[in-house]
């Protein structure tokens, strides 16, 4: 296995700095320390926003032509590209993911990403004469009305462990497209790989000021950065409750924020798909252990297929290879923390005291003494009111309800305080497609799935605000301007 990457400070405007406290990153496998890094002291946090401030008001970068952002950021990425050994074997220590994981769902997946953003941005039009009544430009004396698309301004992107590499991607690189100063905070848990962006911005000779990654050990440096009235939009990835704390801390200066919160997505098969709900079963909890906001954690099947969907699923879990990430047949890694561990745990016994049945798993895989493992799990849900249905447990955890007919299945699926993505499966369809426009979600896969940077992804209800990806993840990172041109008479 490779070295994992040597850099161990944040990034702050243009320099690399130090501190006294330190941030010891757990490897989750089996509970050894990775490393320490350097925290960024509060005071070189507060710095990174006043050098963003000032990178930005003074147009070194949001008033430079987008071909020489395009060609400053494709050299980023070039040297992202060269560090890609270092990296994935960096994801797999940090975060415990599965090498097939953290080759090709982060980092390839990350980089076609980031190169697809710029490519999407340069085909835009960020500028456009907009339509005006001829009564209103005779009476007006307008000549020209102009919708005008420009950066926010100083944005604070905060990532969450569980994808560190593809999230920050997905967000540095719409909002440095855009023309902002951003600044970007990992999560404590597994920041080590984002370190590469700084190296990456040095290299590239981003501008001193327009980025910075900032490594803390708790959360004094986020809500400086999601409340200093320097900064003007927050991007969070993570749960719902951090995210109405993040909410709340940028309410008082009116801070734009994009929020992609948590998930109970449900998988729904139609009766002549039910063979394929052991493998709809075995994506929720292989490689990521069950650790994804969009995972369809609820699977719903007609009531007369239950059981024979229960035992395919318990069949198809007994077969998955859970084991250390360095091994490349291991399909599940570990969950991030002893903590996180405990809480999964937990939930599944709340979820067997209100009648939920195990048909696979629960417990703590045999022979694996160190490391936060937790067997995957299929429980029988007797209705959406279980715990296992209602709660995010973010862990290897499928909960499976049955349906009497389709309009029942939509209203199981639509009864959630969430709606970030949702599945539905049928050889007929148009009538899956049909059962999709119905459910209150903000992505809907219909007997596939897409991760692109042409394709938006976001969440209805306390799943979040505001989409990433596609044209209007970009629109996210800008503000619309409107001119109204005539003639002085």
């Amino acid at each position: 296995m490779a070295m994992i990457l040597a850099e161990r400070r944040s990034y702050v405007a243009g320099s690399w700095v130090t501190g006294d406290d330190v941030v010891a990153v757990e490897n989750p496998a089996d509970e050894s320390l990775v490393t320490e890094l350097a925290a960024a002291p509060l005071s070189e946090i507060e710095r990174a926003i006043t050098q963003g401030r000032r990178s930005f008001d003074s147009g070194v970068w949001a008033d430079a032509p987008a071909t020489e952002r395009a060609r400053r950021l494709y050299a980023f990425l070039d040297h992202v590209e060269k560090a890609r050994e270092q990296l994935v074997a960096t994801m797999v220590a940090e975060a415990g993911q599965p090498l097939a994981f953290a080759e090709q769902s982060q980092f390839l997946s990350g980089m076609m990403l980031a190169r697809n953003t710029i490519e999407l941005y340069l085909s835009m039009r960020h500028e456009q004469a907009g339509q005006v009544p001829v009564d209103e430009l005779t009476r007006g004396r307008v000549a020209l009305s102009v919708r005008r698309h420009e950066p926010v301004g100083v944005v604070t992107v905060i990532t969450p462990y569980n994808a560190a590499f593809v999230l920050a991607m997905q967000k540095i690189m719409p909002a440095l497209m855009a023309g902002n100063s951003v600044i970007l905070r990992p999560s404590p848990l597994a920041p080590i790989s984002s370190l590469i962006f700084g190296a990456a911005a040095e290299a590239a000779g981003l501008p001193p000021g327009v980025f910075s990654v900032v490594v803390e050990s708790g959360s004094a440096g986020a809500q400086l950065l999601t409340s200093h009235p320097a900064v003007d939009m927050v991007s969070f990835t993570g749960s719902t409750a951090v995210g109405a704390r993040i909410g709340a801390q940028a309410a008082p200066t009116i801070k734009r924020v994009a929020l992609e919160l948590g998930g109970k997505s449900a998988q729904i098969y139609l009766a002549d798909a039910v063979t394929k709900a052991a493998a709809g079963a075995t994506a929720v909890v292989a490689r990521m252990a069950g650790q994804a906001c969009v995972a369809a954690t609820r699977m719903l099947v007609p009531r007369e297929h239950k059981d024979q969907v229960l035992e395919a699923v318990s069949r198809a879990y007994a077969n998955l290879t859970v084991g250390a990430p360095t091994d490349p047949a291991t399909a599940m890694g570990p969950l991030i923390s002893a903590a996180h561990r405990e809480r999964c745990e937990r939930l599944i016994e709340q979820a067997v005291g209100a009648g939920a049945t195990v048909g696979y798993g629960g417990g703590r895989p045999n022979g694996l003494d160190r490391g936060y493992y937790i067997e995957p799990t299929v429980l029988d849900v007797p209705d959406n009111s279980n715990p296992a249905a209602r709660e995010e447990i973010f862990g290897p955890v499928l909960a499976v309800l049955g349906y009497r007919d389709l309009d029942h299945a939509v209203e199981i699926a639509n009864d959630s305080d969430y709606g970030l993505s949702g599945q539905v499966y049928s050889t007929d369809a148009a009538a899956a497609t049909a059962i999709a426009r119905r459910l209150r979600t903000g992505a809907v896969n219909v007997n596939t799935a897409l991760f692109s940077a042409y394709a938006p992804s976001g969440g209805y209800k306390h799943s979040g605000l505001g989409r990433e990806r596609g044209p209007d993840g970009i629109r996210a990172f800008q503000e619309l301007k409107h001119l109204v041109i005539g003639e002085l008479r």
